[in-house]
């Protein structure tokens, strides 16, 4: 039965709209339930013609998705294929991209990591003042973003602020993600619901085949070599995971604070981590 059996999300539709809540305590972490959930989503809301517009959303009030798991790490192959390949949040990211609907990340928590990837890779996102937190922390524990950020940020907001962004593994408040093309826009947090609910049934109303059209023409004029940019990401990703230090920092990352609640809150576990030599 389509929609039934997901363990980490709630959907709901309404006029056109499927609305995605993400409910996935106690950090909403990208590990490999979330992943295998929003992959299955991704294939059948692209297979539905009903939908015309996907909302996604935390149920989590401080977090829309904390980062991918990194127990991934330790479980990866230390030796790199030479055949490149997608990640799989590459993938679920470029399925919500590609599929012919709009796609919308509504953020009100912390967005980091593969969460920040997600939100990047949807036609459109939103955030709450004061409340959402975008960024990009992997470089801090020896890792390469590997799920689309490192392509799609430079073409939000250029190669500087992108690597600001990627090199600095700093939060960056919904204030300055909007400033910095990060986001759509940033708006009060009693107004972000209801502005982007308008938003969703408002595209919603429109005939699909024009929404598709329009998103494929977008698509074609501005991201020709995303794809070829992204296998790119995904081979310097494996590299860095399979380094010796990545492994051994992933694992104190773990021991000081990474993935509870607490440590993850503002990212503390970052300044226990030691020295990188």
């Amino acid at each position: 039965m389509p929609y039934s059996d997901y363990s980490c999300l709630r959907i709901a539709f309404e006029a056109g709209v499927a609305f995605v809540s993400i409910d996935h305590p106690p950090i909403n972490l990208l590990d490999e339930g979330l992943s295998q959930d929003l992959d299955r989503l991704g294939r059948e809301l692209e297979a539905d013609a009903a939908v015309r517009v996907v909302v996604l959303q935390s149920a989590l009030p401080d977090f829309f998705i904390a980062h991918s798991g990194l127990g991934r790490v330790g479980a990866a192959p230390k030796t790199v294929s030479q055949t490149r390949s997608f990640r799989l949040t590459q993938t679920i990211g470029e399925r919500f991209r590609n599929m012919p609907k709009v796609t919308i990340a509504k953020v009100e928590g912390r967005a980091r990591g593969g969460g920040s990837e997600i939100a990047l890779a949807m036609d459109m996102s939103f955030a709450a003042l004061g409340k959402a937190v975008f960024g990009q922390p992997e470089v801090a524990v020896g890792l390469v973003p590997g799920g689309g950020s490192t392509q799609r940020l430079p073409r939000l907001m250029g190669r500087g602020r992108a690597l600001e962004v990627l090199l600095g593994c700093n939060d960056v408040s919904a204030e300055l993600a909007e400033r910095y093309g990060y986001i759509n826009r940033a708006l009060p947090a009693d107004e972000l619901t209801p502005f982007v609910e308008a938003l969703a049934h408002r595209i919603a109303s429109f005939p699909a085949h024009t929404i598709a059209h329009a998103k494929a023409a977008v698509d074609r004029g501005a991201f020709g070599s995303l794809a070829e940019g992204l296998l790119a990401e995904a081979h310097e990703s494996d590299l860095s995971v399979a380094s010796e230090v990545t492994q051994a920092r992933v694992a104190e990352a773990l021991k000081v604070g990474a993935e509870t609640y607490e440590g993850e809150l503002e990212l503390e576990f970052i300044s226990r981590l030691s020295p990188a030599t």
